[in-house]
């Protein structure tokens, strides 16, 4: 006999307990994410702890930088995922939600209704939050979740996933809804891609090379998040202090996030004004500066730009710094470059403003905005299961609604077809 893998056991649990989280009552689901909060603070000394573990370990394995302030967590931090599951819960339940309802000539009435997509599997890197966003945001749309994060974060990941598991279940949503994959091993991981019979649909968070790994290997229906080469085009008409307040932010706030800026794109006719100041700014912030020959002309200290430079996520304090023709070459530019997440113009042009927006491919298009608030809490969704660069049924931050698909109601008085 072949013996059965922890993995499956989980999945075969958790689609089971979707049934049951399907049609729970919004009031339940409500008390189970505000006790899930009370959880995390209560329990906050030992999620602590755990991440002190996973820390010293990321320490020891070389990891530095914007990756390990992903990992760590702090009471703030804490806080915040707490006020996030409060959140969520405050939030209206989009099951059952009519979308819409229609009456056919014959009588027939016809609805479109929202339900809970079933047993949603996250695959995800060094971001202990994600643990808690997930599960909130999977709970309330009336999904199980089976939770792989990754090995930097497991003991983090285990700590928090035990304990608001825990609280969901103590206010009567099904044992299973909430579950961690603990083994962090490739074939796990293999094994997570292939189980079409019990997980729904797979939503991998992190680098380009999980997301591809997941889009090539996956049996199960995936969403595709997250990469995010991001530009911010200062356009000739832009208002220079503006654009250079907007950068700073979109690329030094917090270097290692998706919708962070990775490439600076300056139109020629502004570039001798405009870049002494930002590119002091950024040296300022201890960013490195990789620039085309434009660029380093008007500043030789400035490192030459290669092309991988411009087809790079960095995540970190780095930034390819363009300058271009037109603004024809700067949208060419990102549709050559960009991953389709969140792209800026920085222009008092309503016209160059009303083109870019027209003719830029991605799920945020921004005028005069920090590419940083492409985040379901910015947008008003509560938290977020991820940022989605794919085209089918959810792009851009993906809260509650795009936790759910829908399905057909019909009501009849006796009808059959002729």
């Amino acid at each position: 006999m072949i013996a059965v893998s922890d993995l499956l056991k989980q999945a075969k649990l958790a689609k089971e307990a979707a049934r049951k989280l399907a049609y729970l009552s919004t009031d339940v689901k409500n008390k189970a994410l505000s006790n899930m909060a009370y959880a995390l603070k209560k329990e906050m000394g030992s999620i602590l702890s755990a991440n002190e573990r996973d820390m010293k370990n990321a320490k020891e394995k070389g990891i530095t930088g914007a990756l390990l302030d992903r990992l760590r967590l702090d009471e703030r931090r804490i806080d915040e995922m707490a006020q996030g599951l409060l959140e969520i819960a405050a939030l209206a339940d989009p099951v059952g939600e009519v979308v819409s309802m229609w009456v056919r000539p014959n009588g027939l009435e016809v609805g479109k209704v929202r339900v809970p997509l079933g047993v949603i599997g996250i695959i995800y890197e060094a971001r202990p939050n994600v643990t808690v966003d997930a599960a909130g945001l999977c709970l309330k749309a009336g999904n199980a979740v089976l939770l792989r994060g990754g090995s930097e974060a497991i003991n983090s990941n285990i700590a928090i996933a035990r304990v608001i598991a825990k609280a969901a279940e103590d206010v009567g949503v099904p044992s299973g809804v909430i579950s961690i994959v603990e083994d962090t091993s490739r074939e796990t991981v293999s094994e997570m891609l292939k189980l079409r019979d019990y997980i729904d649909v797979l939503i991998p968070r992190g680098g380009a090379g999980l997301i591809k790994a997941v889009v090539e290997n996956a049996t199960v229906p995936v969403i595709e998040t997250g990469v995010g080469n991001c530009h911010i085009y200062v356009d000739e008409y832009a208002d220079l202090d503006k654009a250079c307040k907007i950068l700073i932010n979109a690329k030094c706030q917090r270097p290692g996030v998706c919708n962070a800026a990775e490439t600076l794109l300056v139109h020629k006719s502004i570039a001798e004004e405009f870049l002494p100041k930002v590119l002091k700014e950024l040296k300022t912030n201890k960013v490195e500066i990789r620039g085309c020959e434009k660029t380093v002309s008007i500043a030789d200290w400035v490192k030459e730009a290669y092309e991988n430079d411009y087809e790079t996520e960095f995540l970190d304090l780095i930034i390819a710094v363009k300058v271009v023709e037109s603004l024809d070459e700067a949208v060419e530019h990102i549709h050559r470059y960009g991953t389709k997440h969140s792209e800026c113009i920085v222009t008092e042009s309503y016209t160059n403003a009303r083109k870019f927006l027209k003719q830029v491919d991605a799920a945020a298009v921004y005028v005069n905005a920090s590419t940083r608030f492409t985040d379901g809490n910015q947008f008003g969704f509560g938290a977020e299961i991820g940022i989605s660069t794919q085209k089918l049924h959810a792009r851009g931050p993906m809260g509650l609604k795009e936790l759910t698909s829908t399905k057909y109601v019909i009501y009849g008085d006796g009808h059959i077809r002729n």
